[in-house]
């Protein structure tokens, strides 16, 4: 790794308008979704955002979107998920710029503002890079938050050939896509507020349908697609059949992985197998646009075991996040975010209880 003190780093830490950001963020391969301004701006409030930019001589090497969450006027957590973003298109990781990414965030909140700062780095325990960056945030003195559970998700590889990359699926798989194009299905796909509309109303009928309980506001998602820049809009793909839908699902093409977000099923999908089709027609599009990997959005085979069938059948490779890591000036700090964001919940909890 190269010598941090070999390189002459600039930083600014300030809010950006969006087409600024959304500018930078489409220099990164590791840019995602989740580090858009749209998505941060209706998940969480603009006014709680603000953007690292980390430059040397040969320009920006790392940024950062920030979330600000306030406990008061003297405490705070500052937030940066997925990320920060080293890894220019077309150039290696940048261990050093991950580094400085760090240490200025940390100069800022948990140096001067007596903050914790938390981050969720864009990587996963699978990937070439993890060692390395688990040496720096030890360096660095963050901690694992042992409360928080890694995400843990399966990857397709997008590198090889569409021919091999289908050789990869599993035999049933492949049957069931099979079967299901020769159903005649008709295919809409696009990134229009309308056909994510059509989205919402399949969704709806199969939350209904279902009736389980969900974090997932599809509205939400709604929200940020009008708002994210053309080139991050998200992919919507619906298959029907005489004027009904039968499956729809949603993936987003930020960086060089993709992630499928949100899916439904109509009644008549489960008879047409239409989302197997779909998946295939959104393994098309991501490759065609230049991503290596298909991120299949998480799974969970203990609580959602039909799911993670459906998702391991894809012949991707199941991968785990490096977590979730935390920085403060001392670890009363910590606890005390803890015990604020516990007591946030259980107050969140009550007041929902006082609705129904």
């Amino acid at each position: 790794m190269t010598e941090v003190s070999a390189i002459h780093w600039q930083t600014r830490l300030e809010p950006l308008a969006p087409m600024q950001w959304s500018d930078l963020l489409a220099e990164f391969a590791d840019g995602n979704f989740y580090q858009t301004h749209a998505y941060g701006s209706v998940s969480w409030g603009r006014a709680s955002l603000t953007h690292l930019v980390v430059c040397d001589a040969d320009g920006v090497r790392a940024i950062a979107q920030v979330r600000q969450i306030r406990f008061g006027r003297w405490f705070g957590v500052a937030y940066v998920r997925w990320g920060p973003c080293v890894q220019r298109r077309s150039e290696p990781w940048h261990a050093c710029a991950f580094r400085e990414a760090l240490r200025s965030l940390a100069c800022e909140f948990v140096h001067r503002r007596r903050w914790v700062l938390r981050v969720i780095p864009n990587l996963f325990q699978e990937d070439e890079q993890a060692s390395t960056a688990l040496q720096v945030l030890q360096q660095l003195g963050f901690q694992k938050d042992a409360s928080a559970i890694p995400y843990r998700t399966i990857r397709v590889d997008l590198e090889s050939p569409l021919e091999e990359v289908r050789k990869r699926l599993d035999g049933k798989w492949r049957n069931q896509l099979n079967a299901a194009t020769r159903n005649g299905l008709e295919i809409t796909e696009g990134n229009e507020s309308s056909l994510f509309g059509r989205f919402v109303g399949l969704y709806d009928e199969m939350m209904s349908r279902k009736r389980f309980e969900t974090s997932v506001d599809v509205r939400e998602f709604l929200r940020i697609q009008e708002h994210l820049a053309p080139p991050e809009k998200m992919r919507v793909a619906l298959a029907g059949q005489s004027g009904q839908l039968h499956a729809g699902v949603v993936t987003t093409a930020v960086g060089d992985t993709g992630i499928y977000l949100l899916g439904a099923t109509g009644q008549e999908g489960l008879k047409s197998k239409a989302s197997y089709l779909l998946q295939w027609r959104m393994i098309e599009y991501l490759k065609s646009v230049g991503c290596r990997f298909y991120d299949l959005g998480g799974i969970n085979p203990e609580a959602n075991p039909g799911v993670y069938h459906f998702k391991s059948g894809m012949g991707g490779l199941e991968v785990h996040q490096l977590g979730r890591f935390e920085l403060g000036a001392s670890e009363a700090r910590r606890r005390l975010l803890h015990w604020a964001e516990r007591w946030q919940r259980a107050l969140h909890s009550w007041r929902q209880n006082i609705l129904r």
